[in-house]
């Protein structure tokens, strides 16, 4: 097992004015170091490229290609390192012009009803219905009647009916329903000893994580709620980025890792298939 760096030595900005105007780019950057994360880390994160996200934090939005774009980039950056997005569009709106005016929806045009077609009654199968009730009828009556008469001729010939003895029907055998087993308490409990299997649980607050395998495709890229679990399996290893470690419970092929993570400290992480290693 390997533990990753810490985020890059950055130190927030400090304007020496201070009634210095607002200002998106440095806001962002501000957040985003006080939550620990490299530029990297939010590029993985957001996957907005990195020399957006650092044009941004200078306050030049040329390179999103258009307004549309750039309120797109501030909301999903601002959400990235847990800032309100709302003041930075206000802000973002107010010195380039304001949000364009909606553009006004075409009339619509109802559309035509189309009458169903009327259809007279259907005389063949109200006959072939009634053909088949008279049918079924007639068998009845003739099954009954068999019946009755053989019950008779019984009698008839010396069996004596067994006065209140009830023929008790044949018991039936109940089908056995298959059920489903519950799961168990851990989704790794029983883990598979050819394979790498890793659950990250968010037990003490949120924290943004990104695993991928050991061909460097990304299983997982996302926010991870209070309370919210992901398992990962993999033949060889897994590759795990935790934005807030302190918040994570990890549990690698079975066994918890107790490695006592600082709340807000990003951890880059590999575990394989022998982890956790005695010792």
């Amino acid at each position: 097992m390997s533990i990753g760096n810490s985020p890059e030595d950055e130190r927030p900005f400090e304007d020496p004015s201070e009634e210095a105007p607002f200002s998106i780019g440095r806001a962002l950057r501000q957040a985003r170091i006080s939550a620990g994360l490299t530029v990297d880390d939010v590029s993985t994160a957001t996957r907005v490229r990195i020399a957006i996200i650092r044009a941004i934090e200078s306050d030049d939005f040329a390179p999103c290609g258009g307004d549309v774009y750039a309120r797109g980039h501030i909301r999903t950056l601002a959400r990235a390192v847990r800032l309100d997005p709302a003041p930075l569009i206000e802000r973002y709106d107010a010195s380039h012009g304001g949000r364009p005016a909606p553009t006004p929806a075409a009339p619509l045009f109802e559309a035509e009803r189309i009458r169903p077609e009327r259809r007279g009654p259907n005389w063949t199968a109200a006959m072939v219905a009634a053909i088949v009730a008279v049918v079924g009828f007639v068998g009845f009556t003739a099954f009954k009647g068999g019946d009755e008469a053989g019950s008779k001729n019984a009698v008839a010939e010396g069996s004596t009916p067994t006065a209140g003895v009830t023929a008790s029907p044949t018991p039936k055998t109940e089908k056995s329903v298959d059920e489903k087993p519950e799961p168990s308490d851990s989704a790794i409990a029983a883990a598979p000893q050819d394979k790498v299997t890793v659950q990250v649980s968010a037990t003490d607050g949120r924290s943004w994580i990104s695993a991928k395998d050991h061909n460097g495709r990304l299983l997982f890229d996302g926010l991870l709620k209070q309370g919210d679990s992901k398992t990962f399996q993999d033949s060889e290893k897994i590759n795990l980025v935790l934005g807030d470690a302190g918040a994570i419970d990890l549990f690698v092929n079975g066994k918890k890792i107790d490695d006592n993570f600082q709340p807000g400290a990003v951890e880059r992480l590999t575990y394989t298939k022998g982890d956790p290693q005695a010792g």
